[in-house]
């Protein structure tokens, strides 16, 4: 082969090589544009809190056949974890992500007067676990800090450490959750939750199954981003564009319960043990 021949070759291949690169700093601009773009924050707007969201695209969980459920949580097609009393008047269902910045601002905004209401038997609260997060973003964090919420309903404090894990949640970019021990670490700030069992529950993933069938409920659900939140059934994005106080929120509730018999579990309910104090401050209502 002659020389011009080779270095034709050569040049033909550098040329190749360069547009793949090419190609896939572009697939993973469009990637990146596809994430930023999906993330509307919960914002402050007018005194209110503008909902959603983050997109949904599948991470390809979901299809386990053997599914492990923690105490207390609700089965079927739309498996959830229930906070308050079962005979509360109305229900908040939320579809949220531990990953989801939409969420944290969401369960920051509206946590003082959700738990308000709960603990006076005017509401109950399900939660739906998705990990729509590492399906956009790639990691584990959304499956794991799912997976240690729920080991975390076995010893009946979800909620606290549903609450810790949103009062530190790490950057979206940074899969932080993805770490186990620092998922028992965050454990240690809701008062007797880090166990031998607790912390076996977490190493193992073993409500990994549970998690991927939530979120294959949640791809099914035709709703497309987190947080996705509904109160006796209605999408309150639908309402004022999802722009609303936590005040408006709370007389939302308070017009539904006209005429009804609060919970009969009244106080605060099972899955409330204080949390270590150095949480962010909740607005009161």
């Amino acid at each position: 082969m002659s020389q011009k021949n080779h270095d034709g070759q050569s040049s033909a291949r550098e040329r190749l090589q360069a547009q793949r690169e090419k190609e896939k700093a572009r697939a993973r601009r469009r990637r990146q544009a596809v994430v930023a773009g999906s993330v509307v924050a919960v914002l402050a707007v007018a005194g209110g809190i503008a909902v959603w969201a983050a997109s949904s695209r599948s991470n390809g969980d979901g299809g386990s056949t053997q599914v492990a459920f923690p105490k207390e949580v609700s089965g079927g097609d739309k498996p959830a974890v229930p906070v308050g009393a079962g005979d509360a008047p109305s229900t908040l269902t939320v579809w949220e992500d531990f990953r989801c910045p939409a969420c944290q601002q969401f369960e920051t905004g509206f946590r003082s007067t959700i738990h308000k209401l709960v603990n006076s038997g005017q509401l109950k609260t399900e939660y739906h676990l998705a990990t729509i997060i590492d399906g956009n973003m790639g990691g584990k964090g959304s499956r794991n800090a799912a997976n240690a919420a729920l080991c975390a309903q076995d010893a009946r404090k979800f909620r606290e450490y549903h609450d810790v894990l949103y009062s530190n949640q790490p950057p979206e970019q940074q899969d932080k959750f993805a770490d186990k021990q620092y998922l028992v670490q965050l454990a240690g700030k809701v008062k007797g939750l880090v166990t031998g069992p607790f912390t076996k529950c977490v190493n193992d993933g073993k409500y990994d199954s549970f998690v991927e069938k939530s979120n294959t409920a949640f791809t099914n659900s035709g709703f497309h981003g987190t947080p996705t939140v509904l109160l006796n059934g209605k999408d309150l994005s639908t309402v004022n564009g999802g722009r609303f106080s936590p005040v408006e929120f709370k007389k939302m509730v308070k017009d539904a319960n006209k005429g009804k018999q609060p919970g009969k579990q009244p106080g605060k309910p099972a899955n409330s043990a204080p949390v270590k104090p150095g949480n962010p401050a909740v607005p009161s209502t």
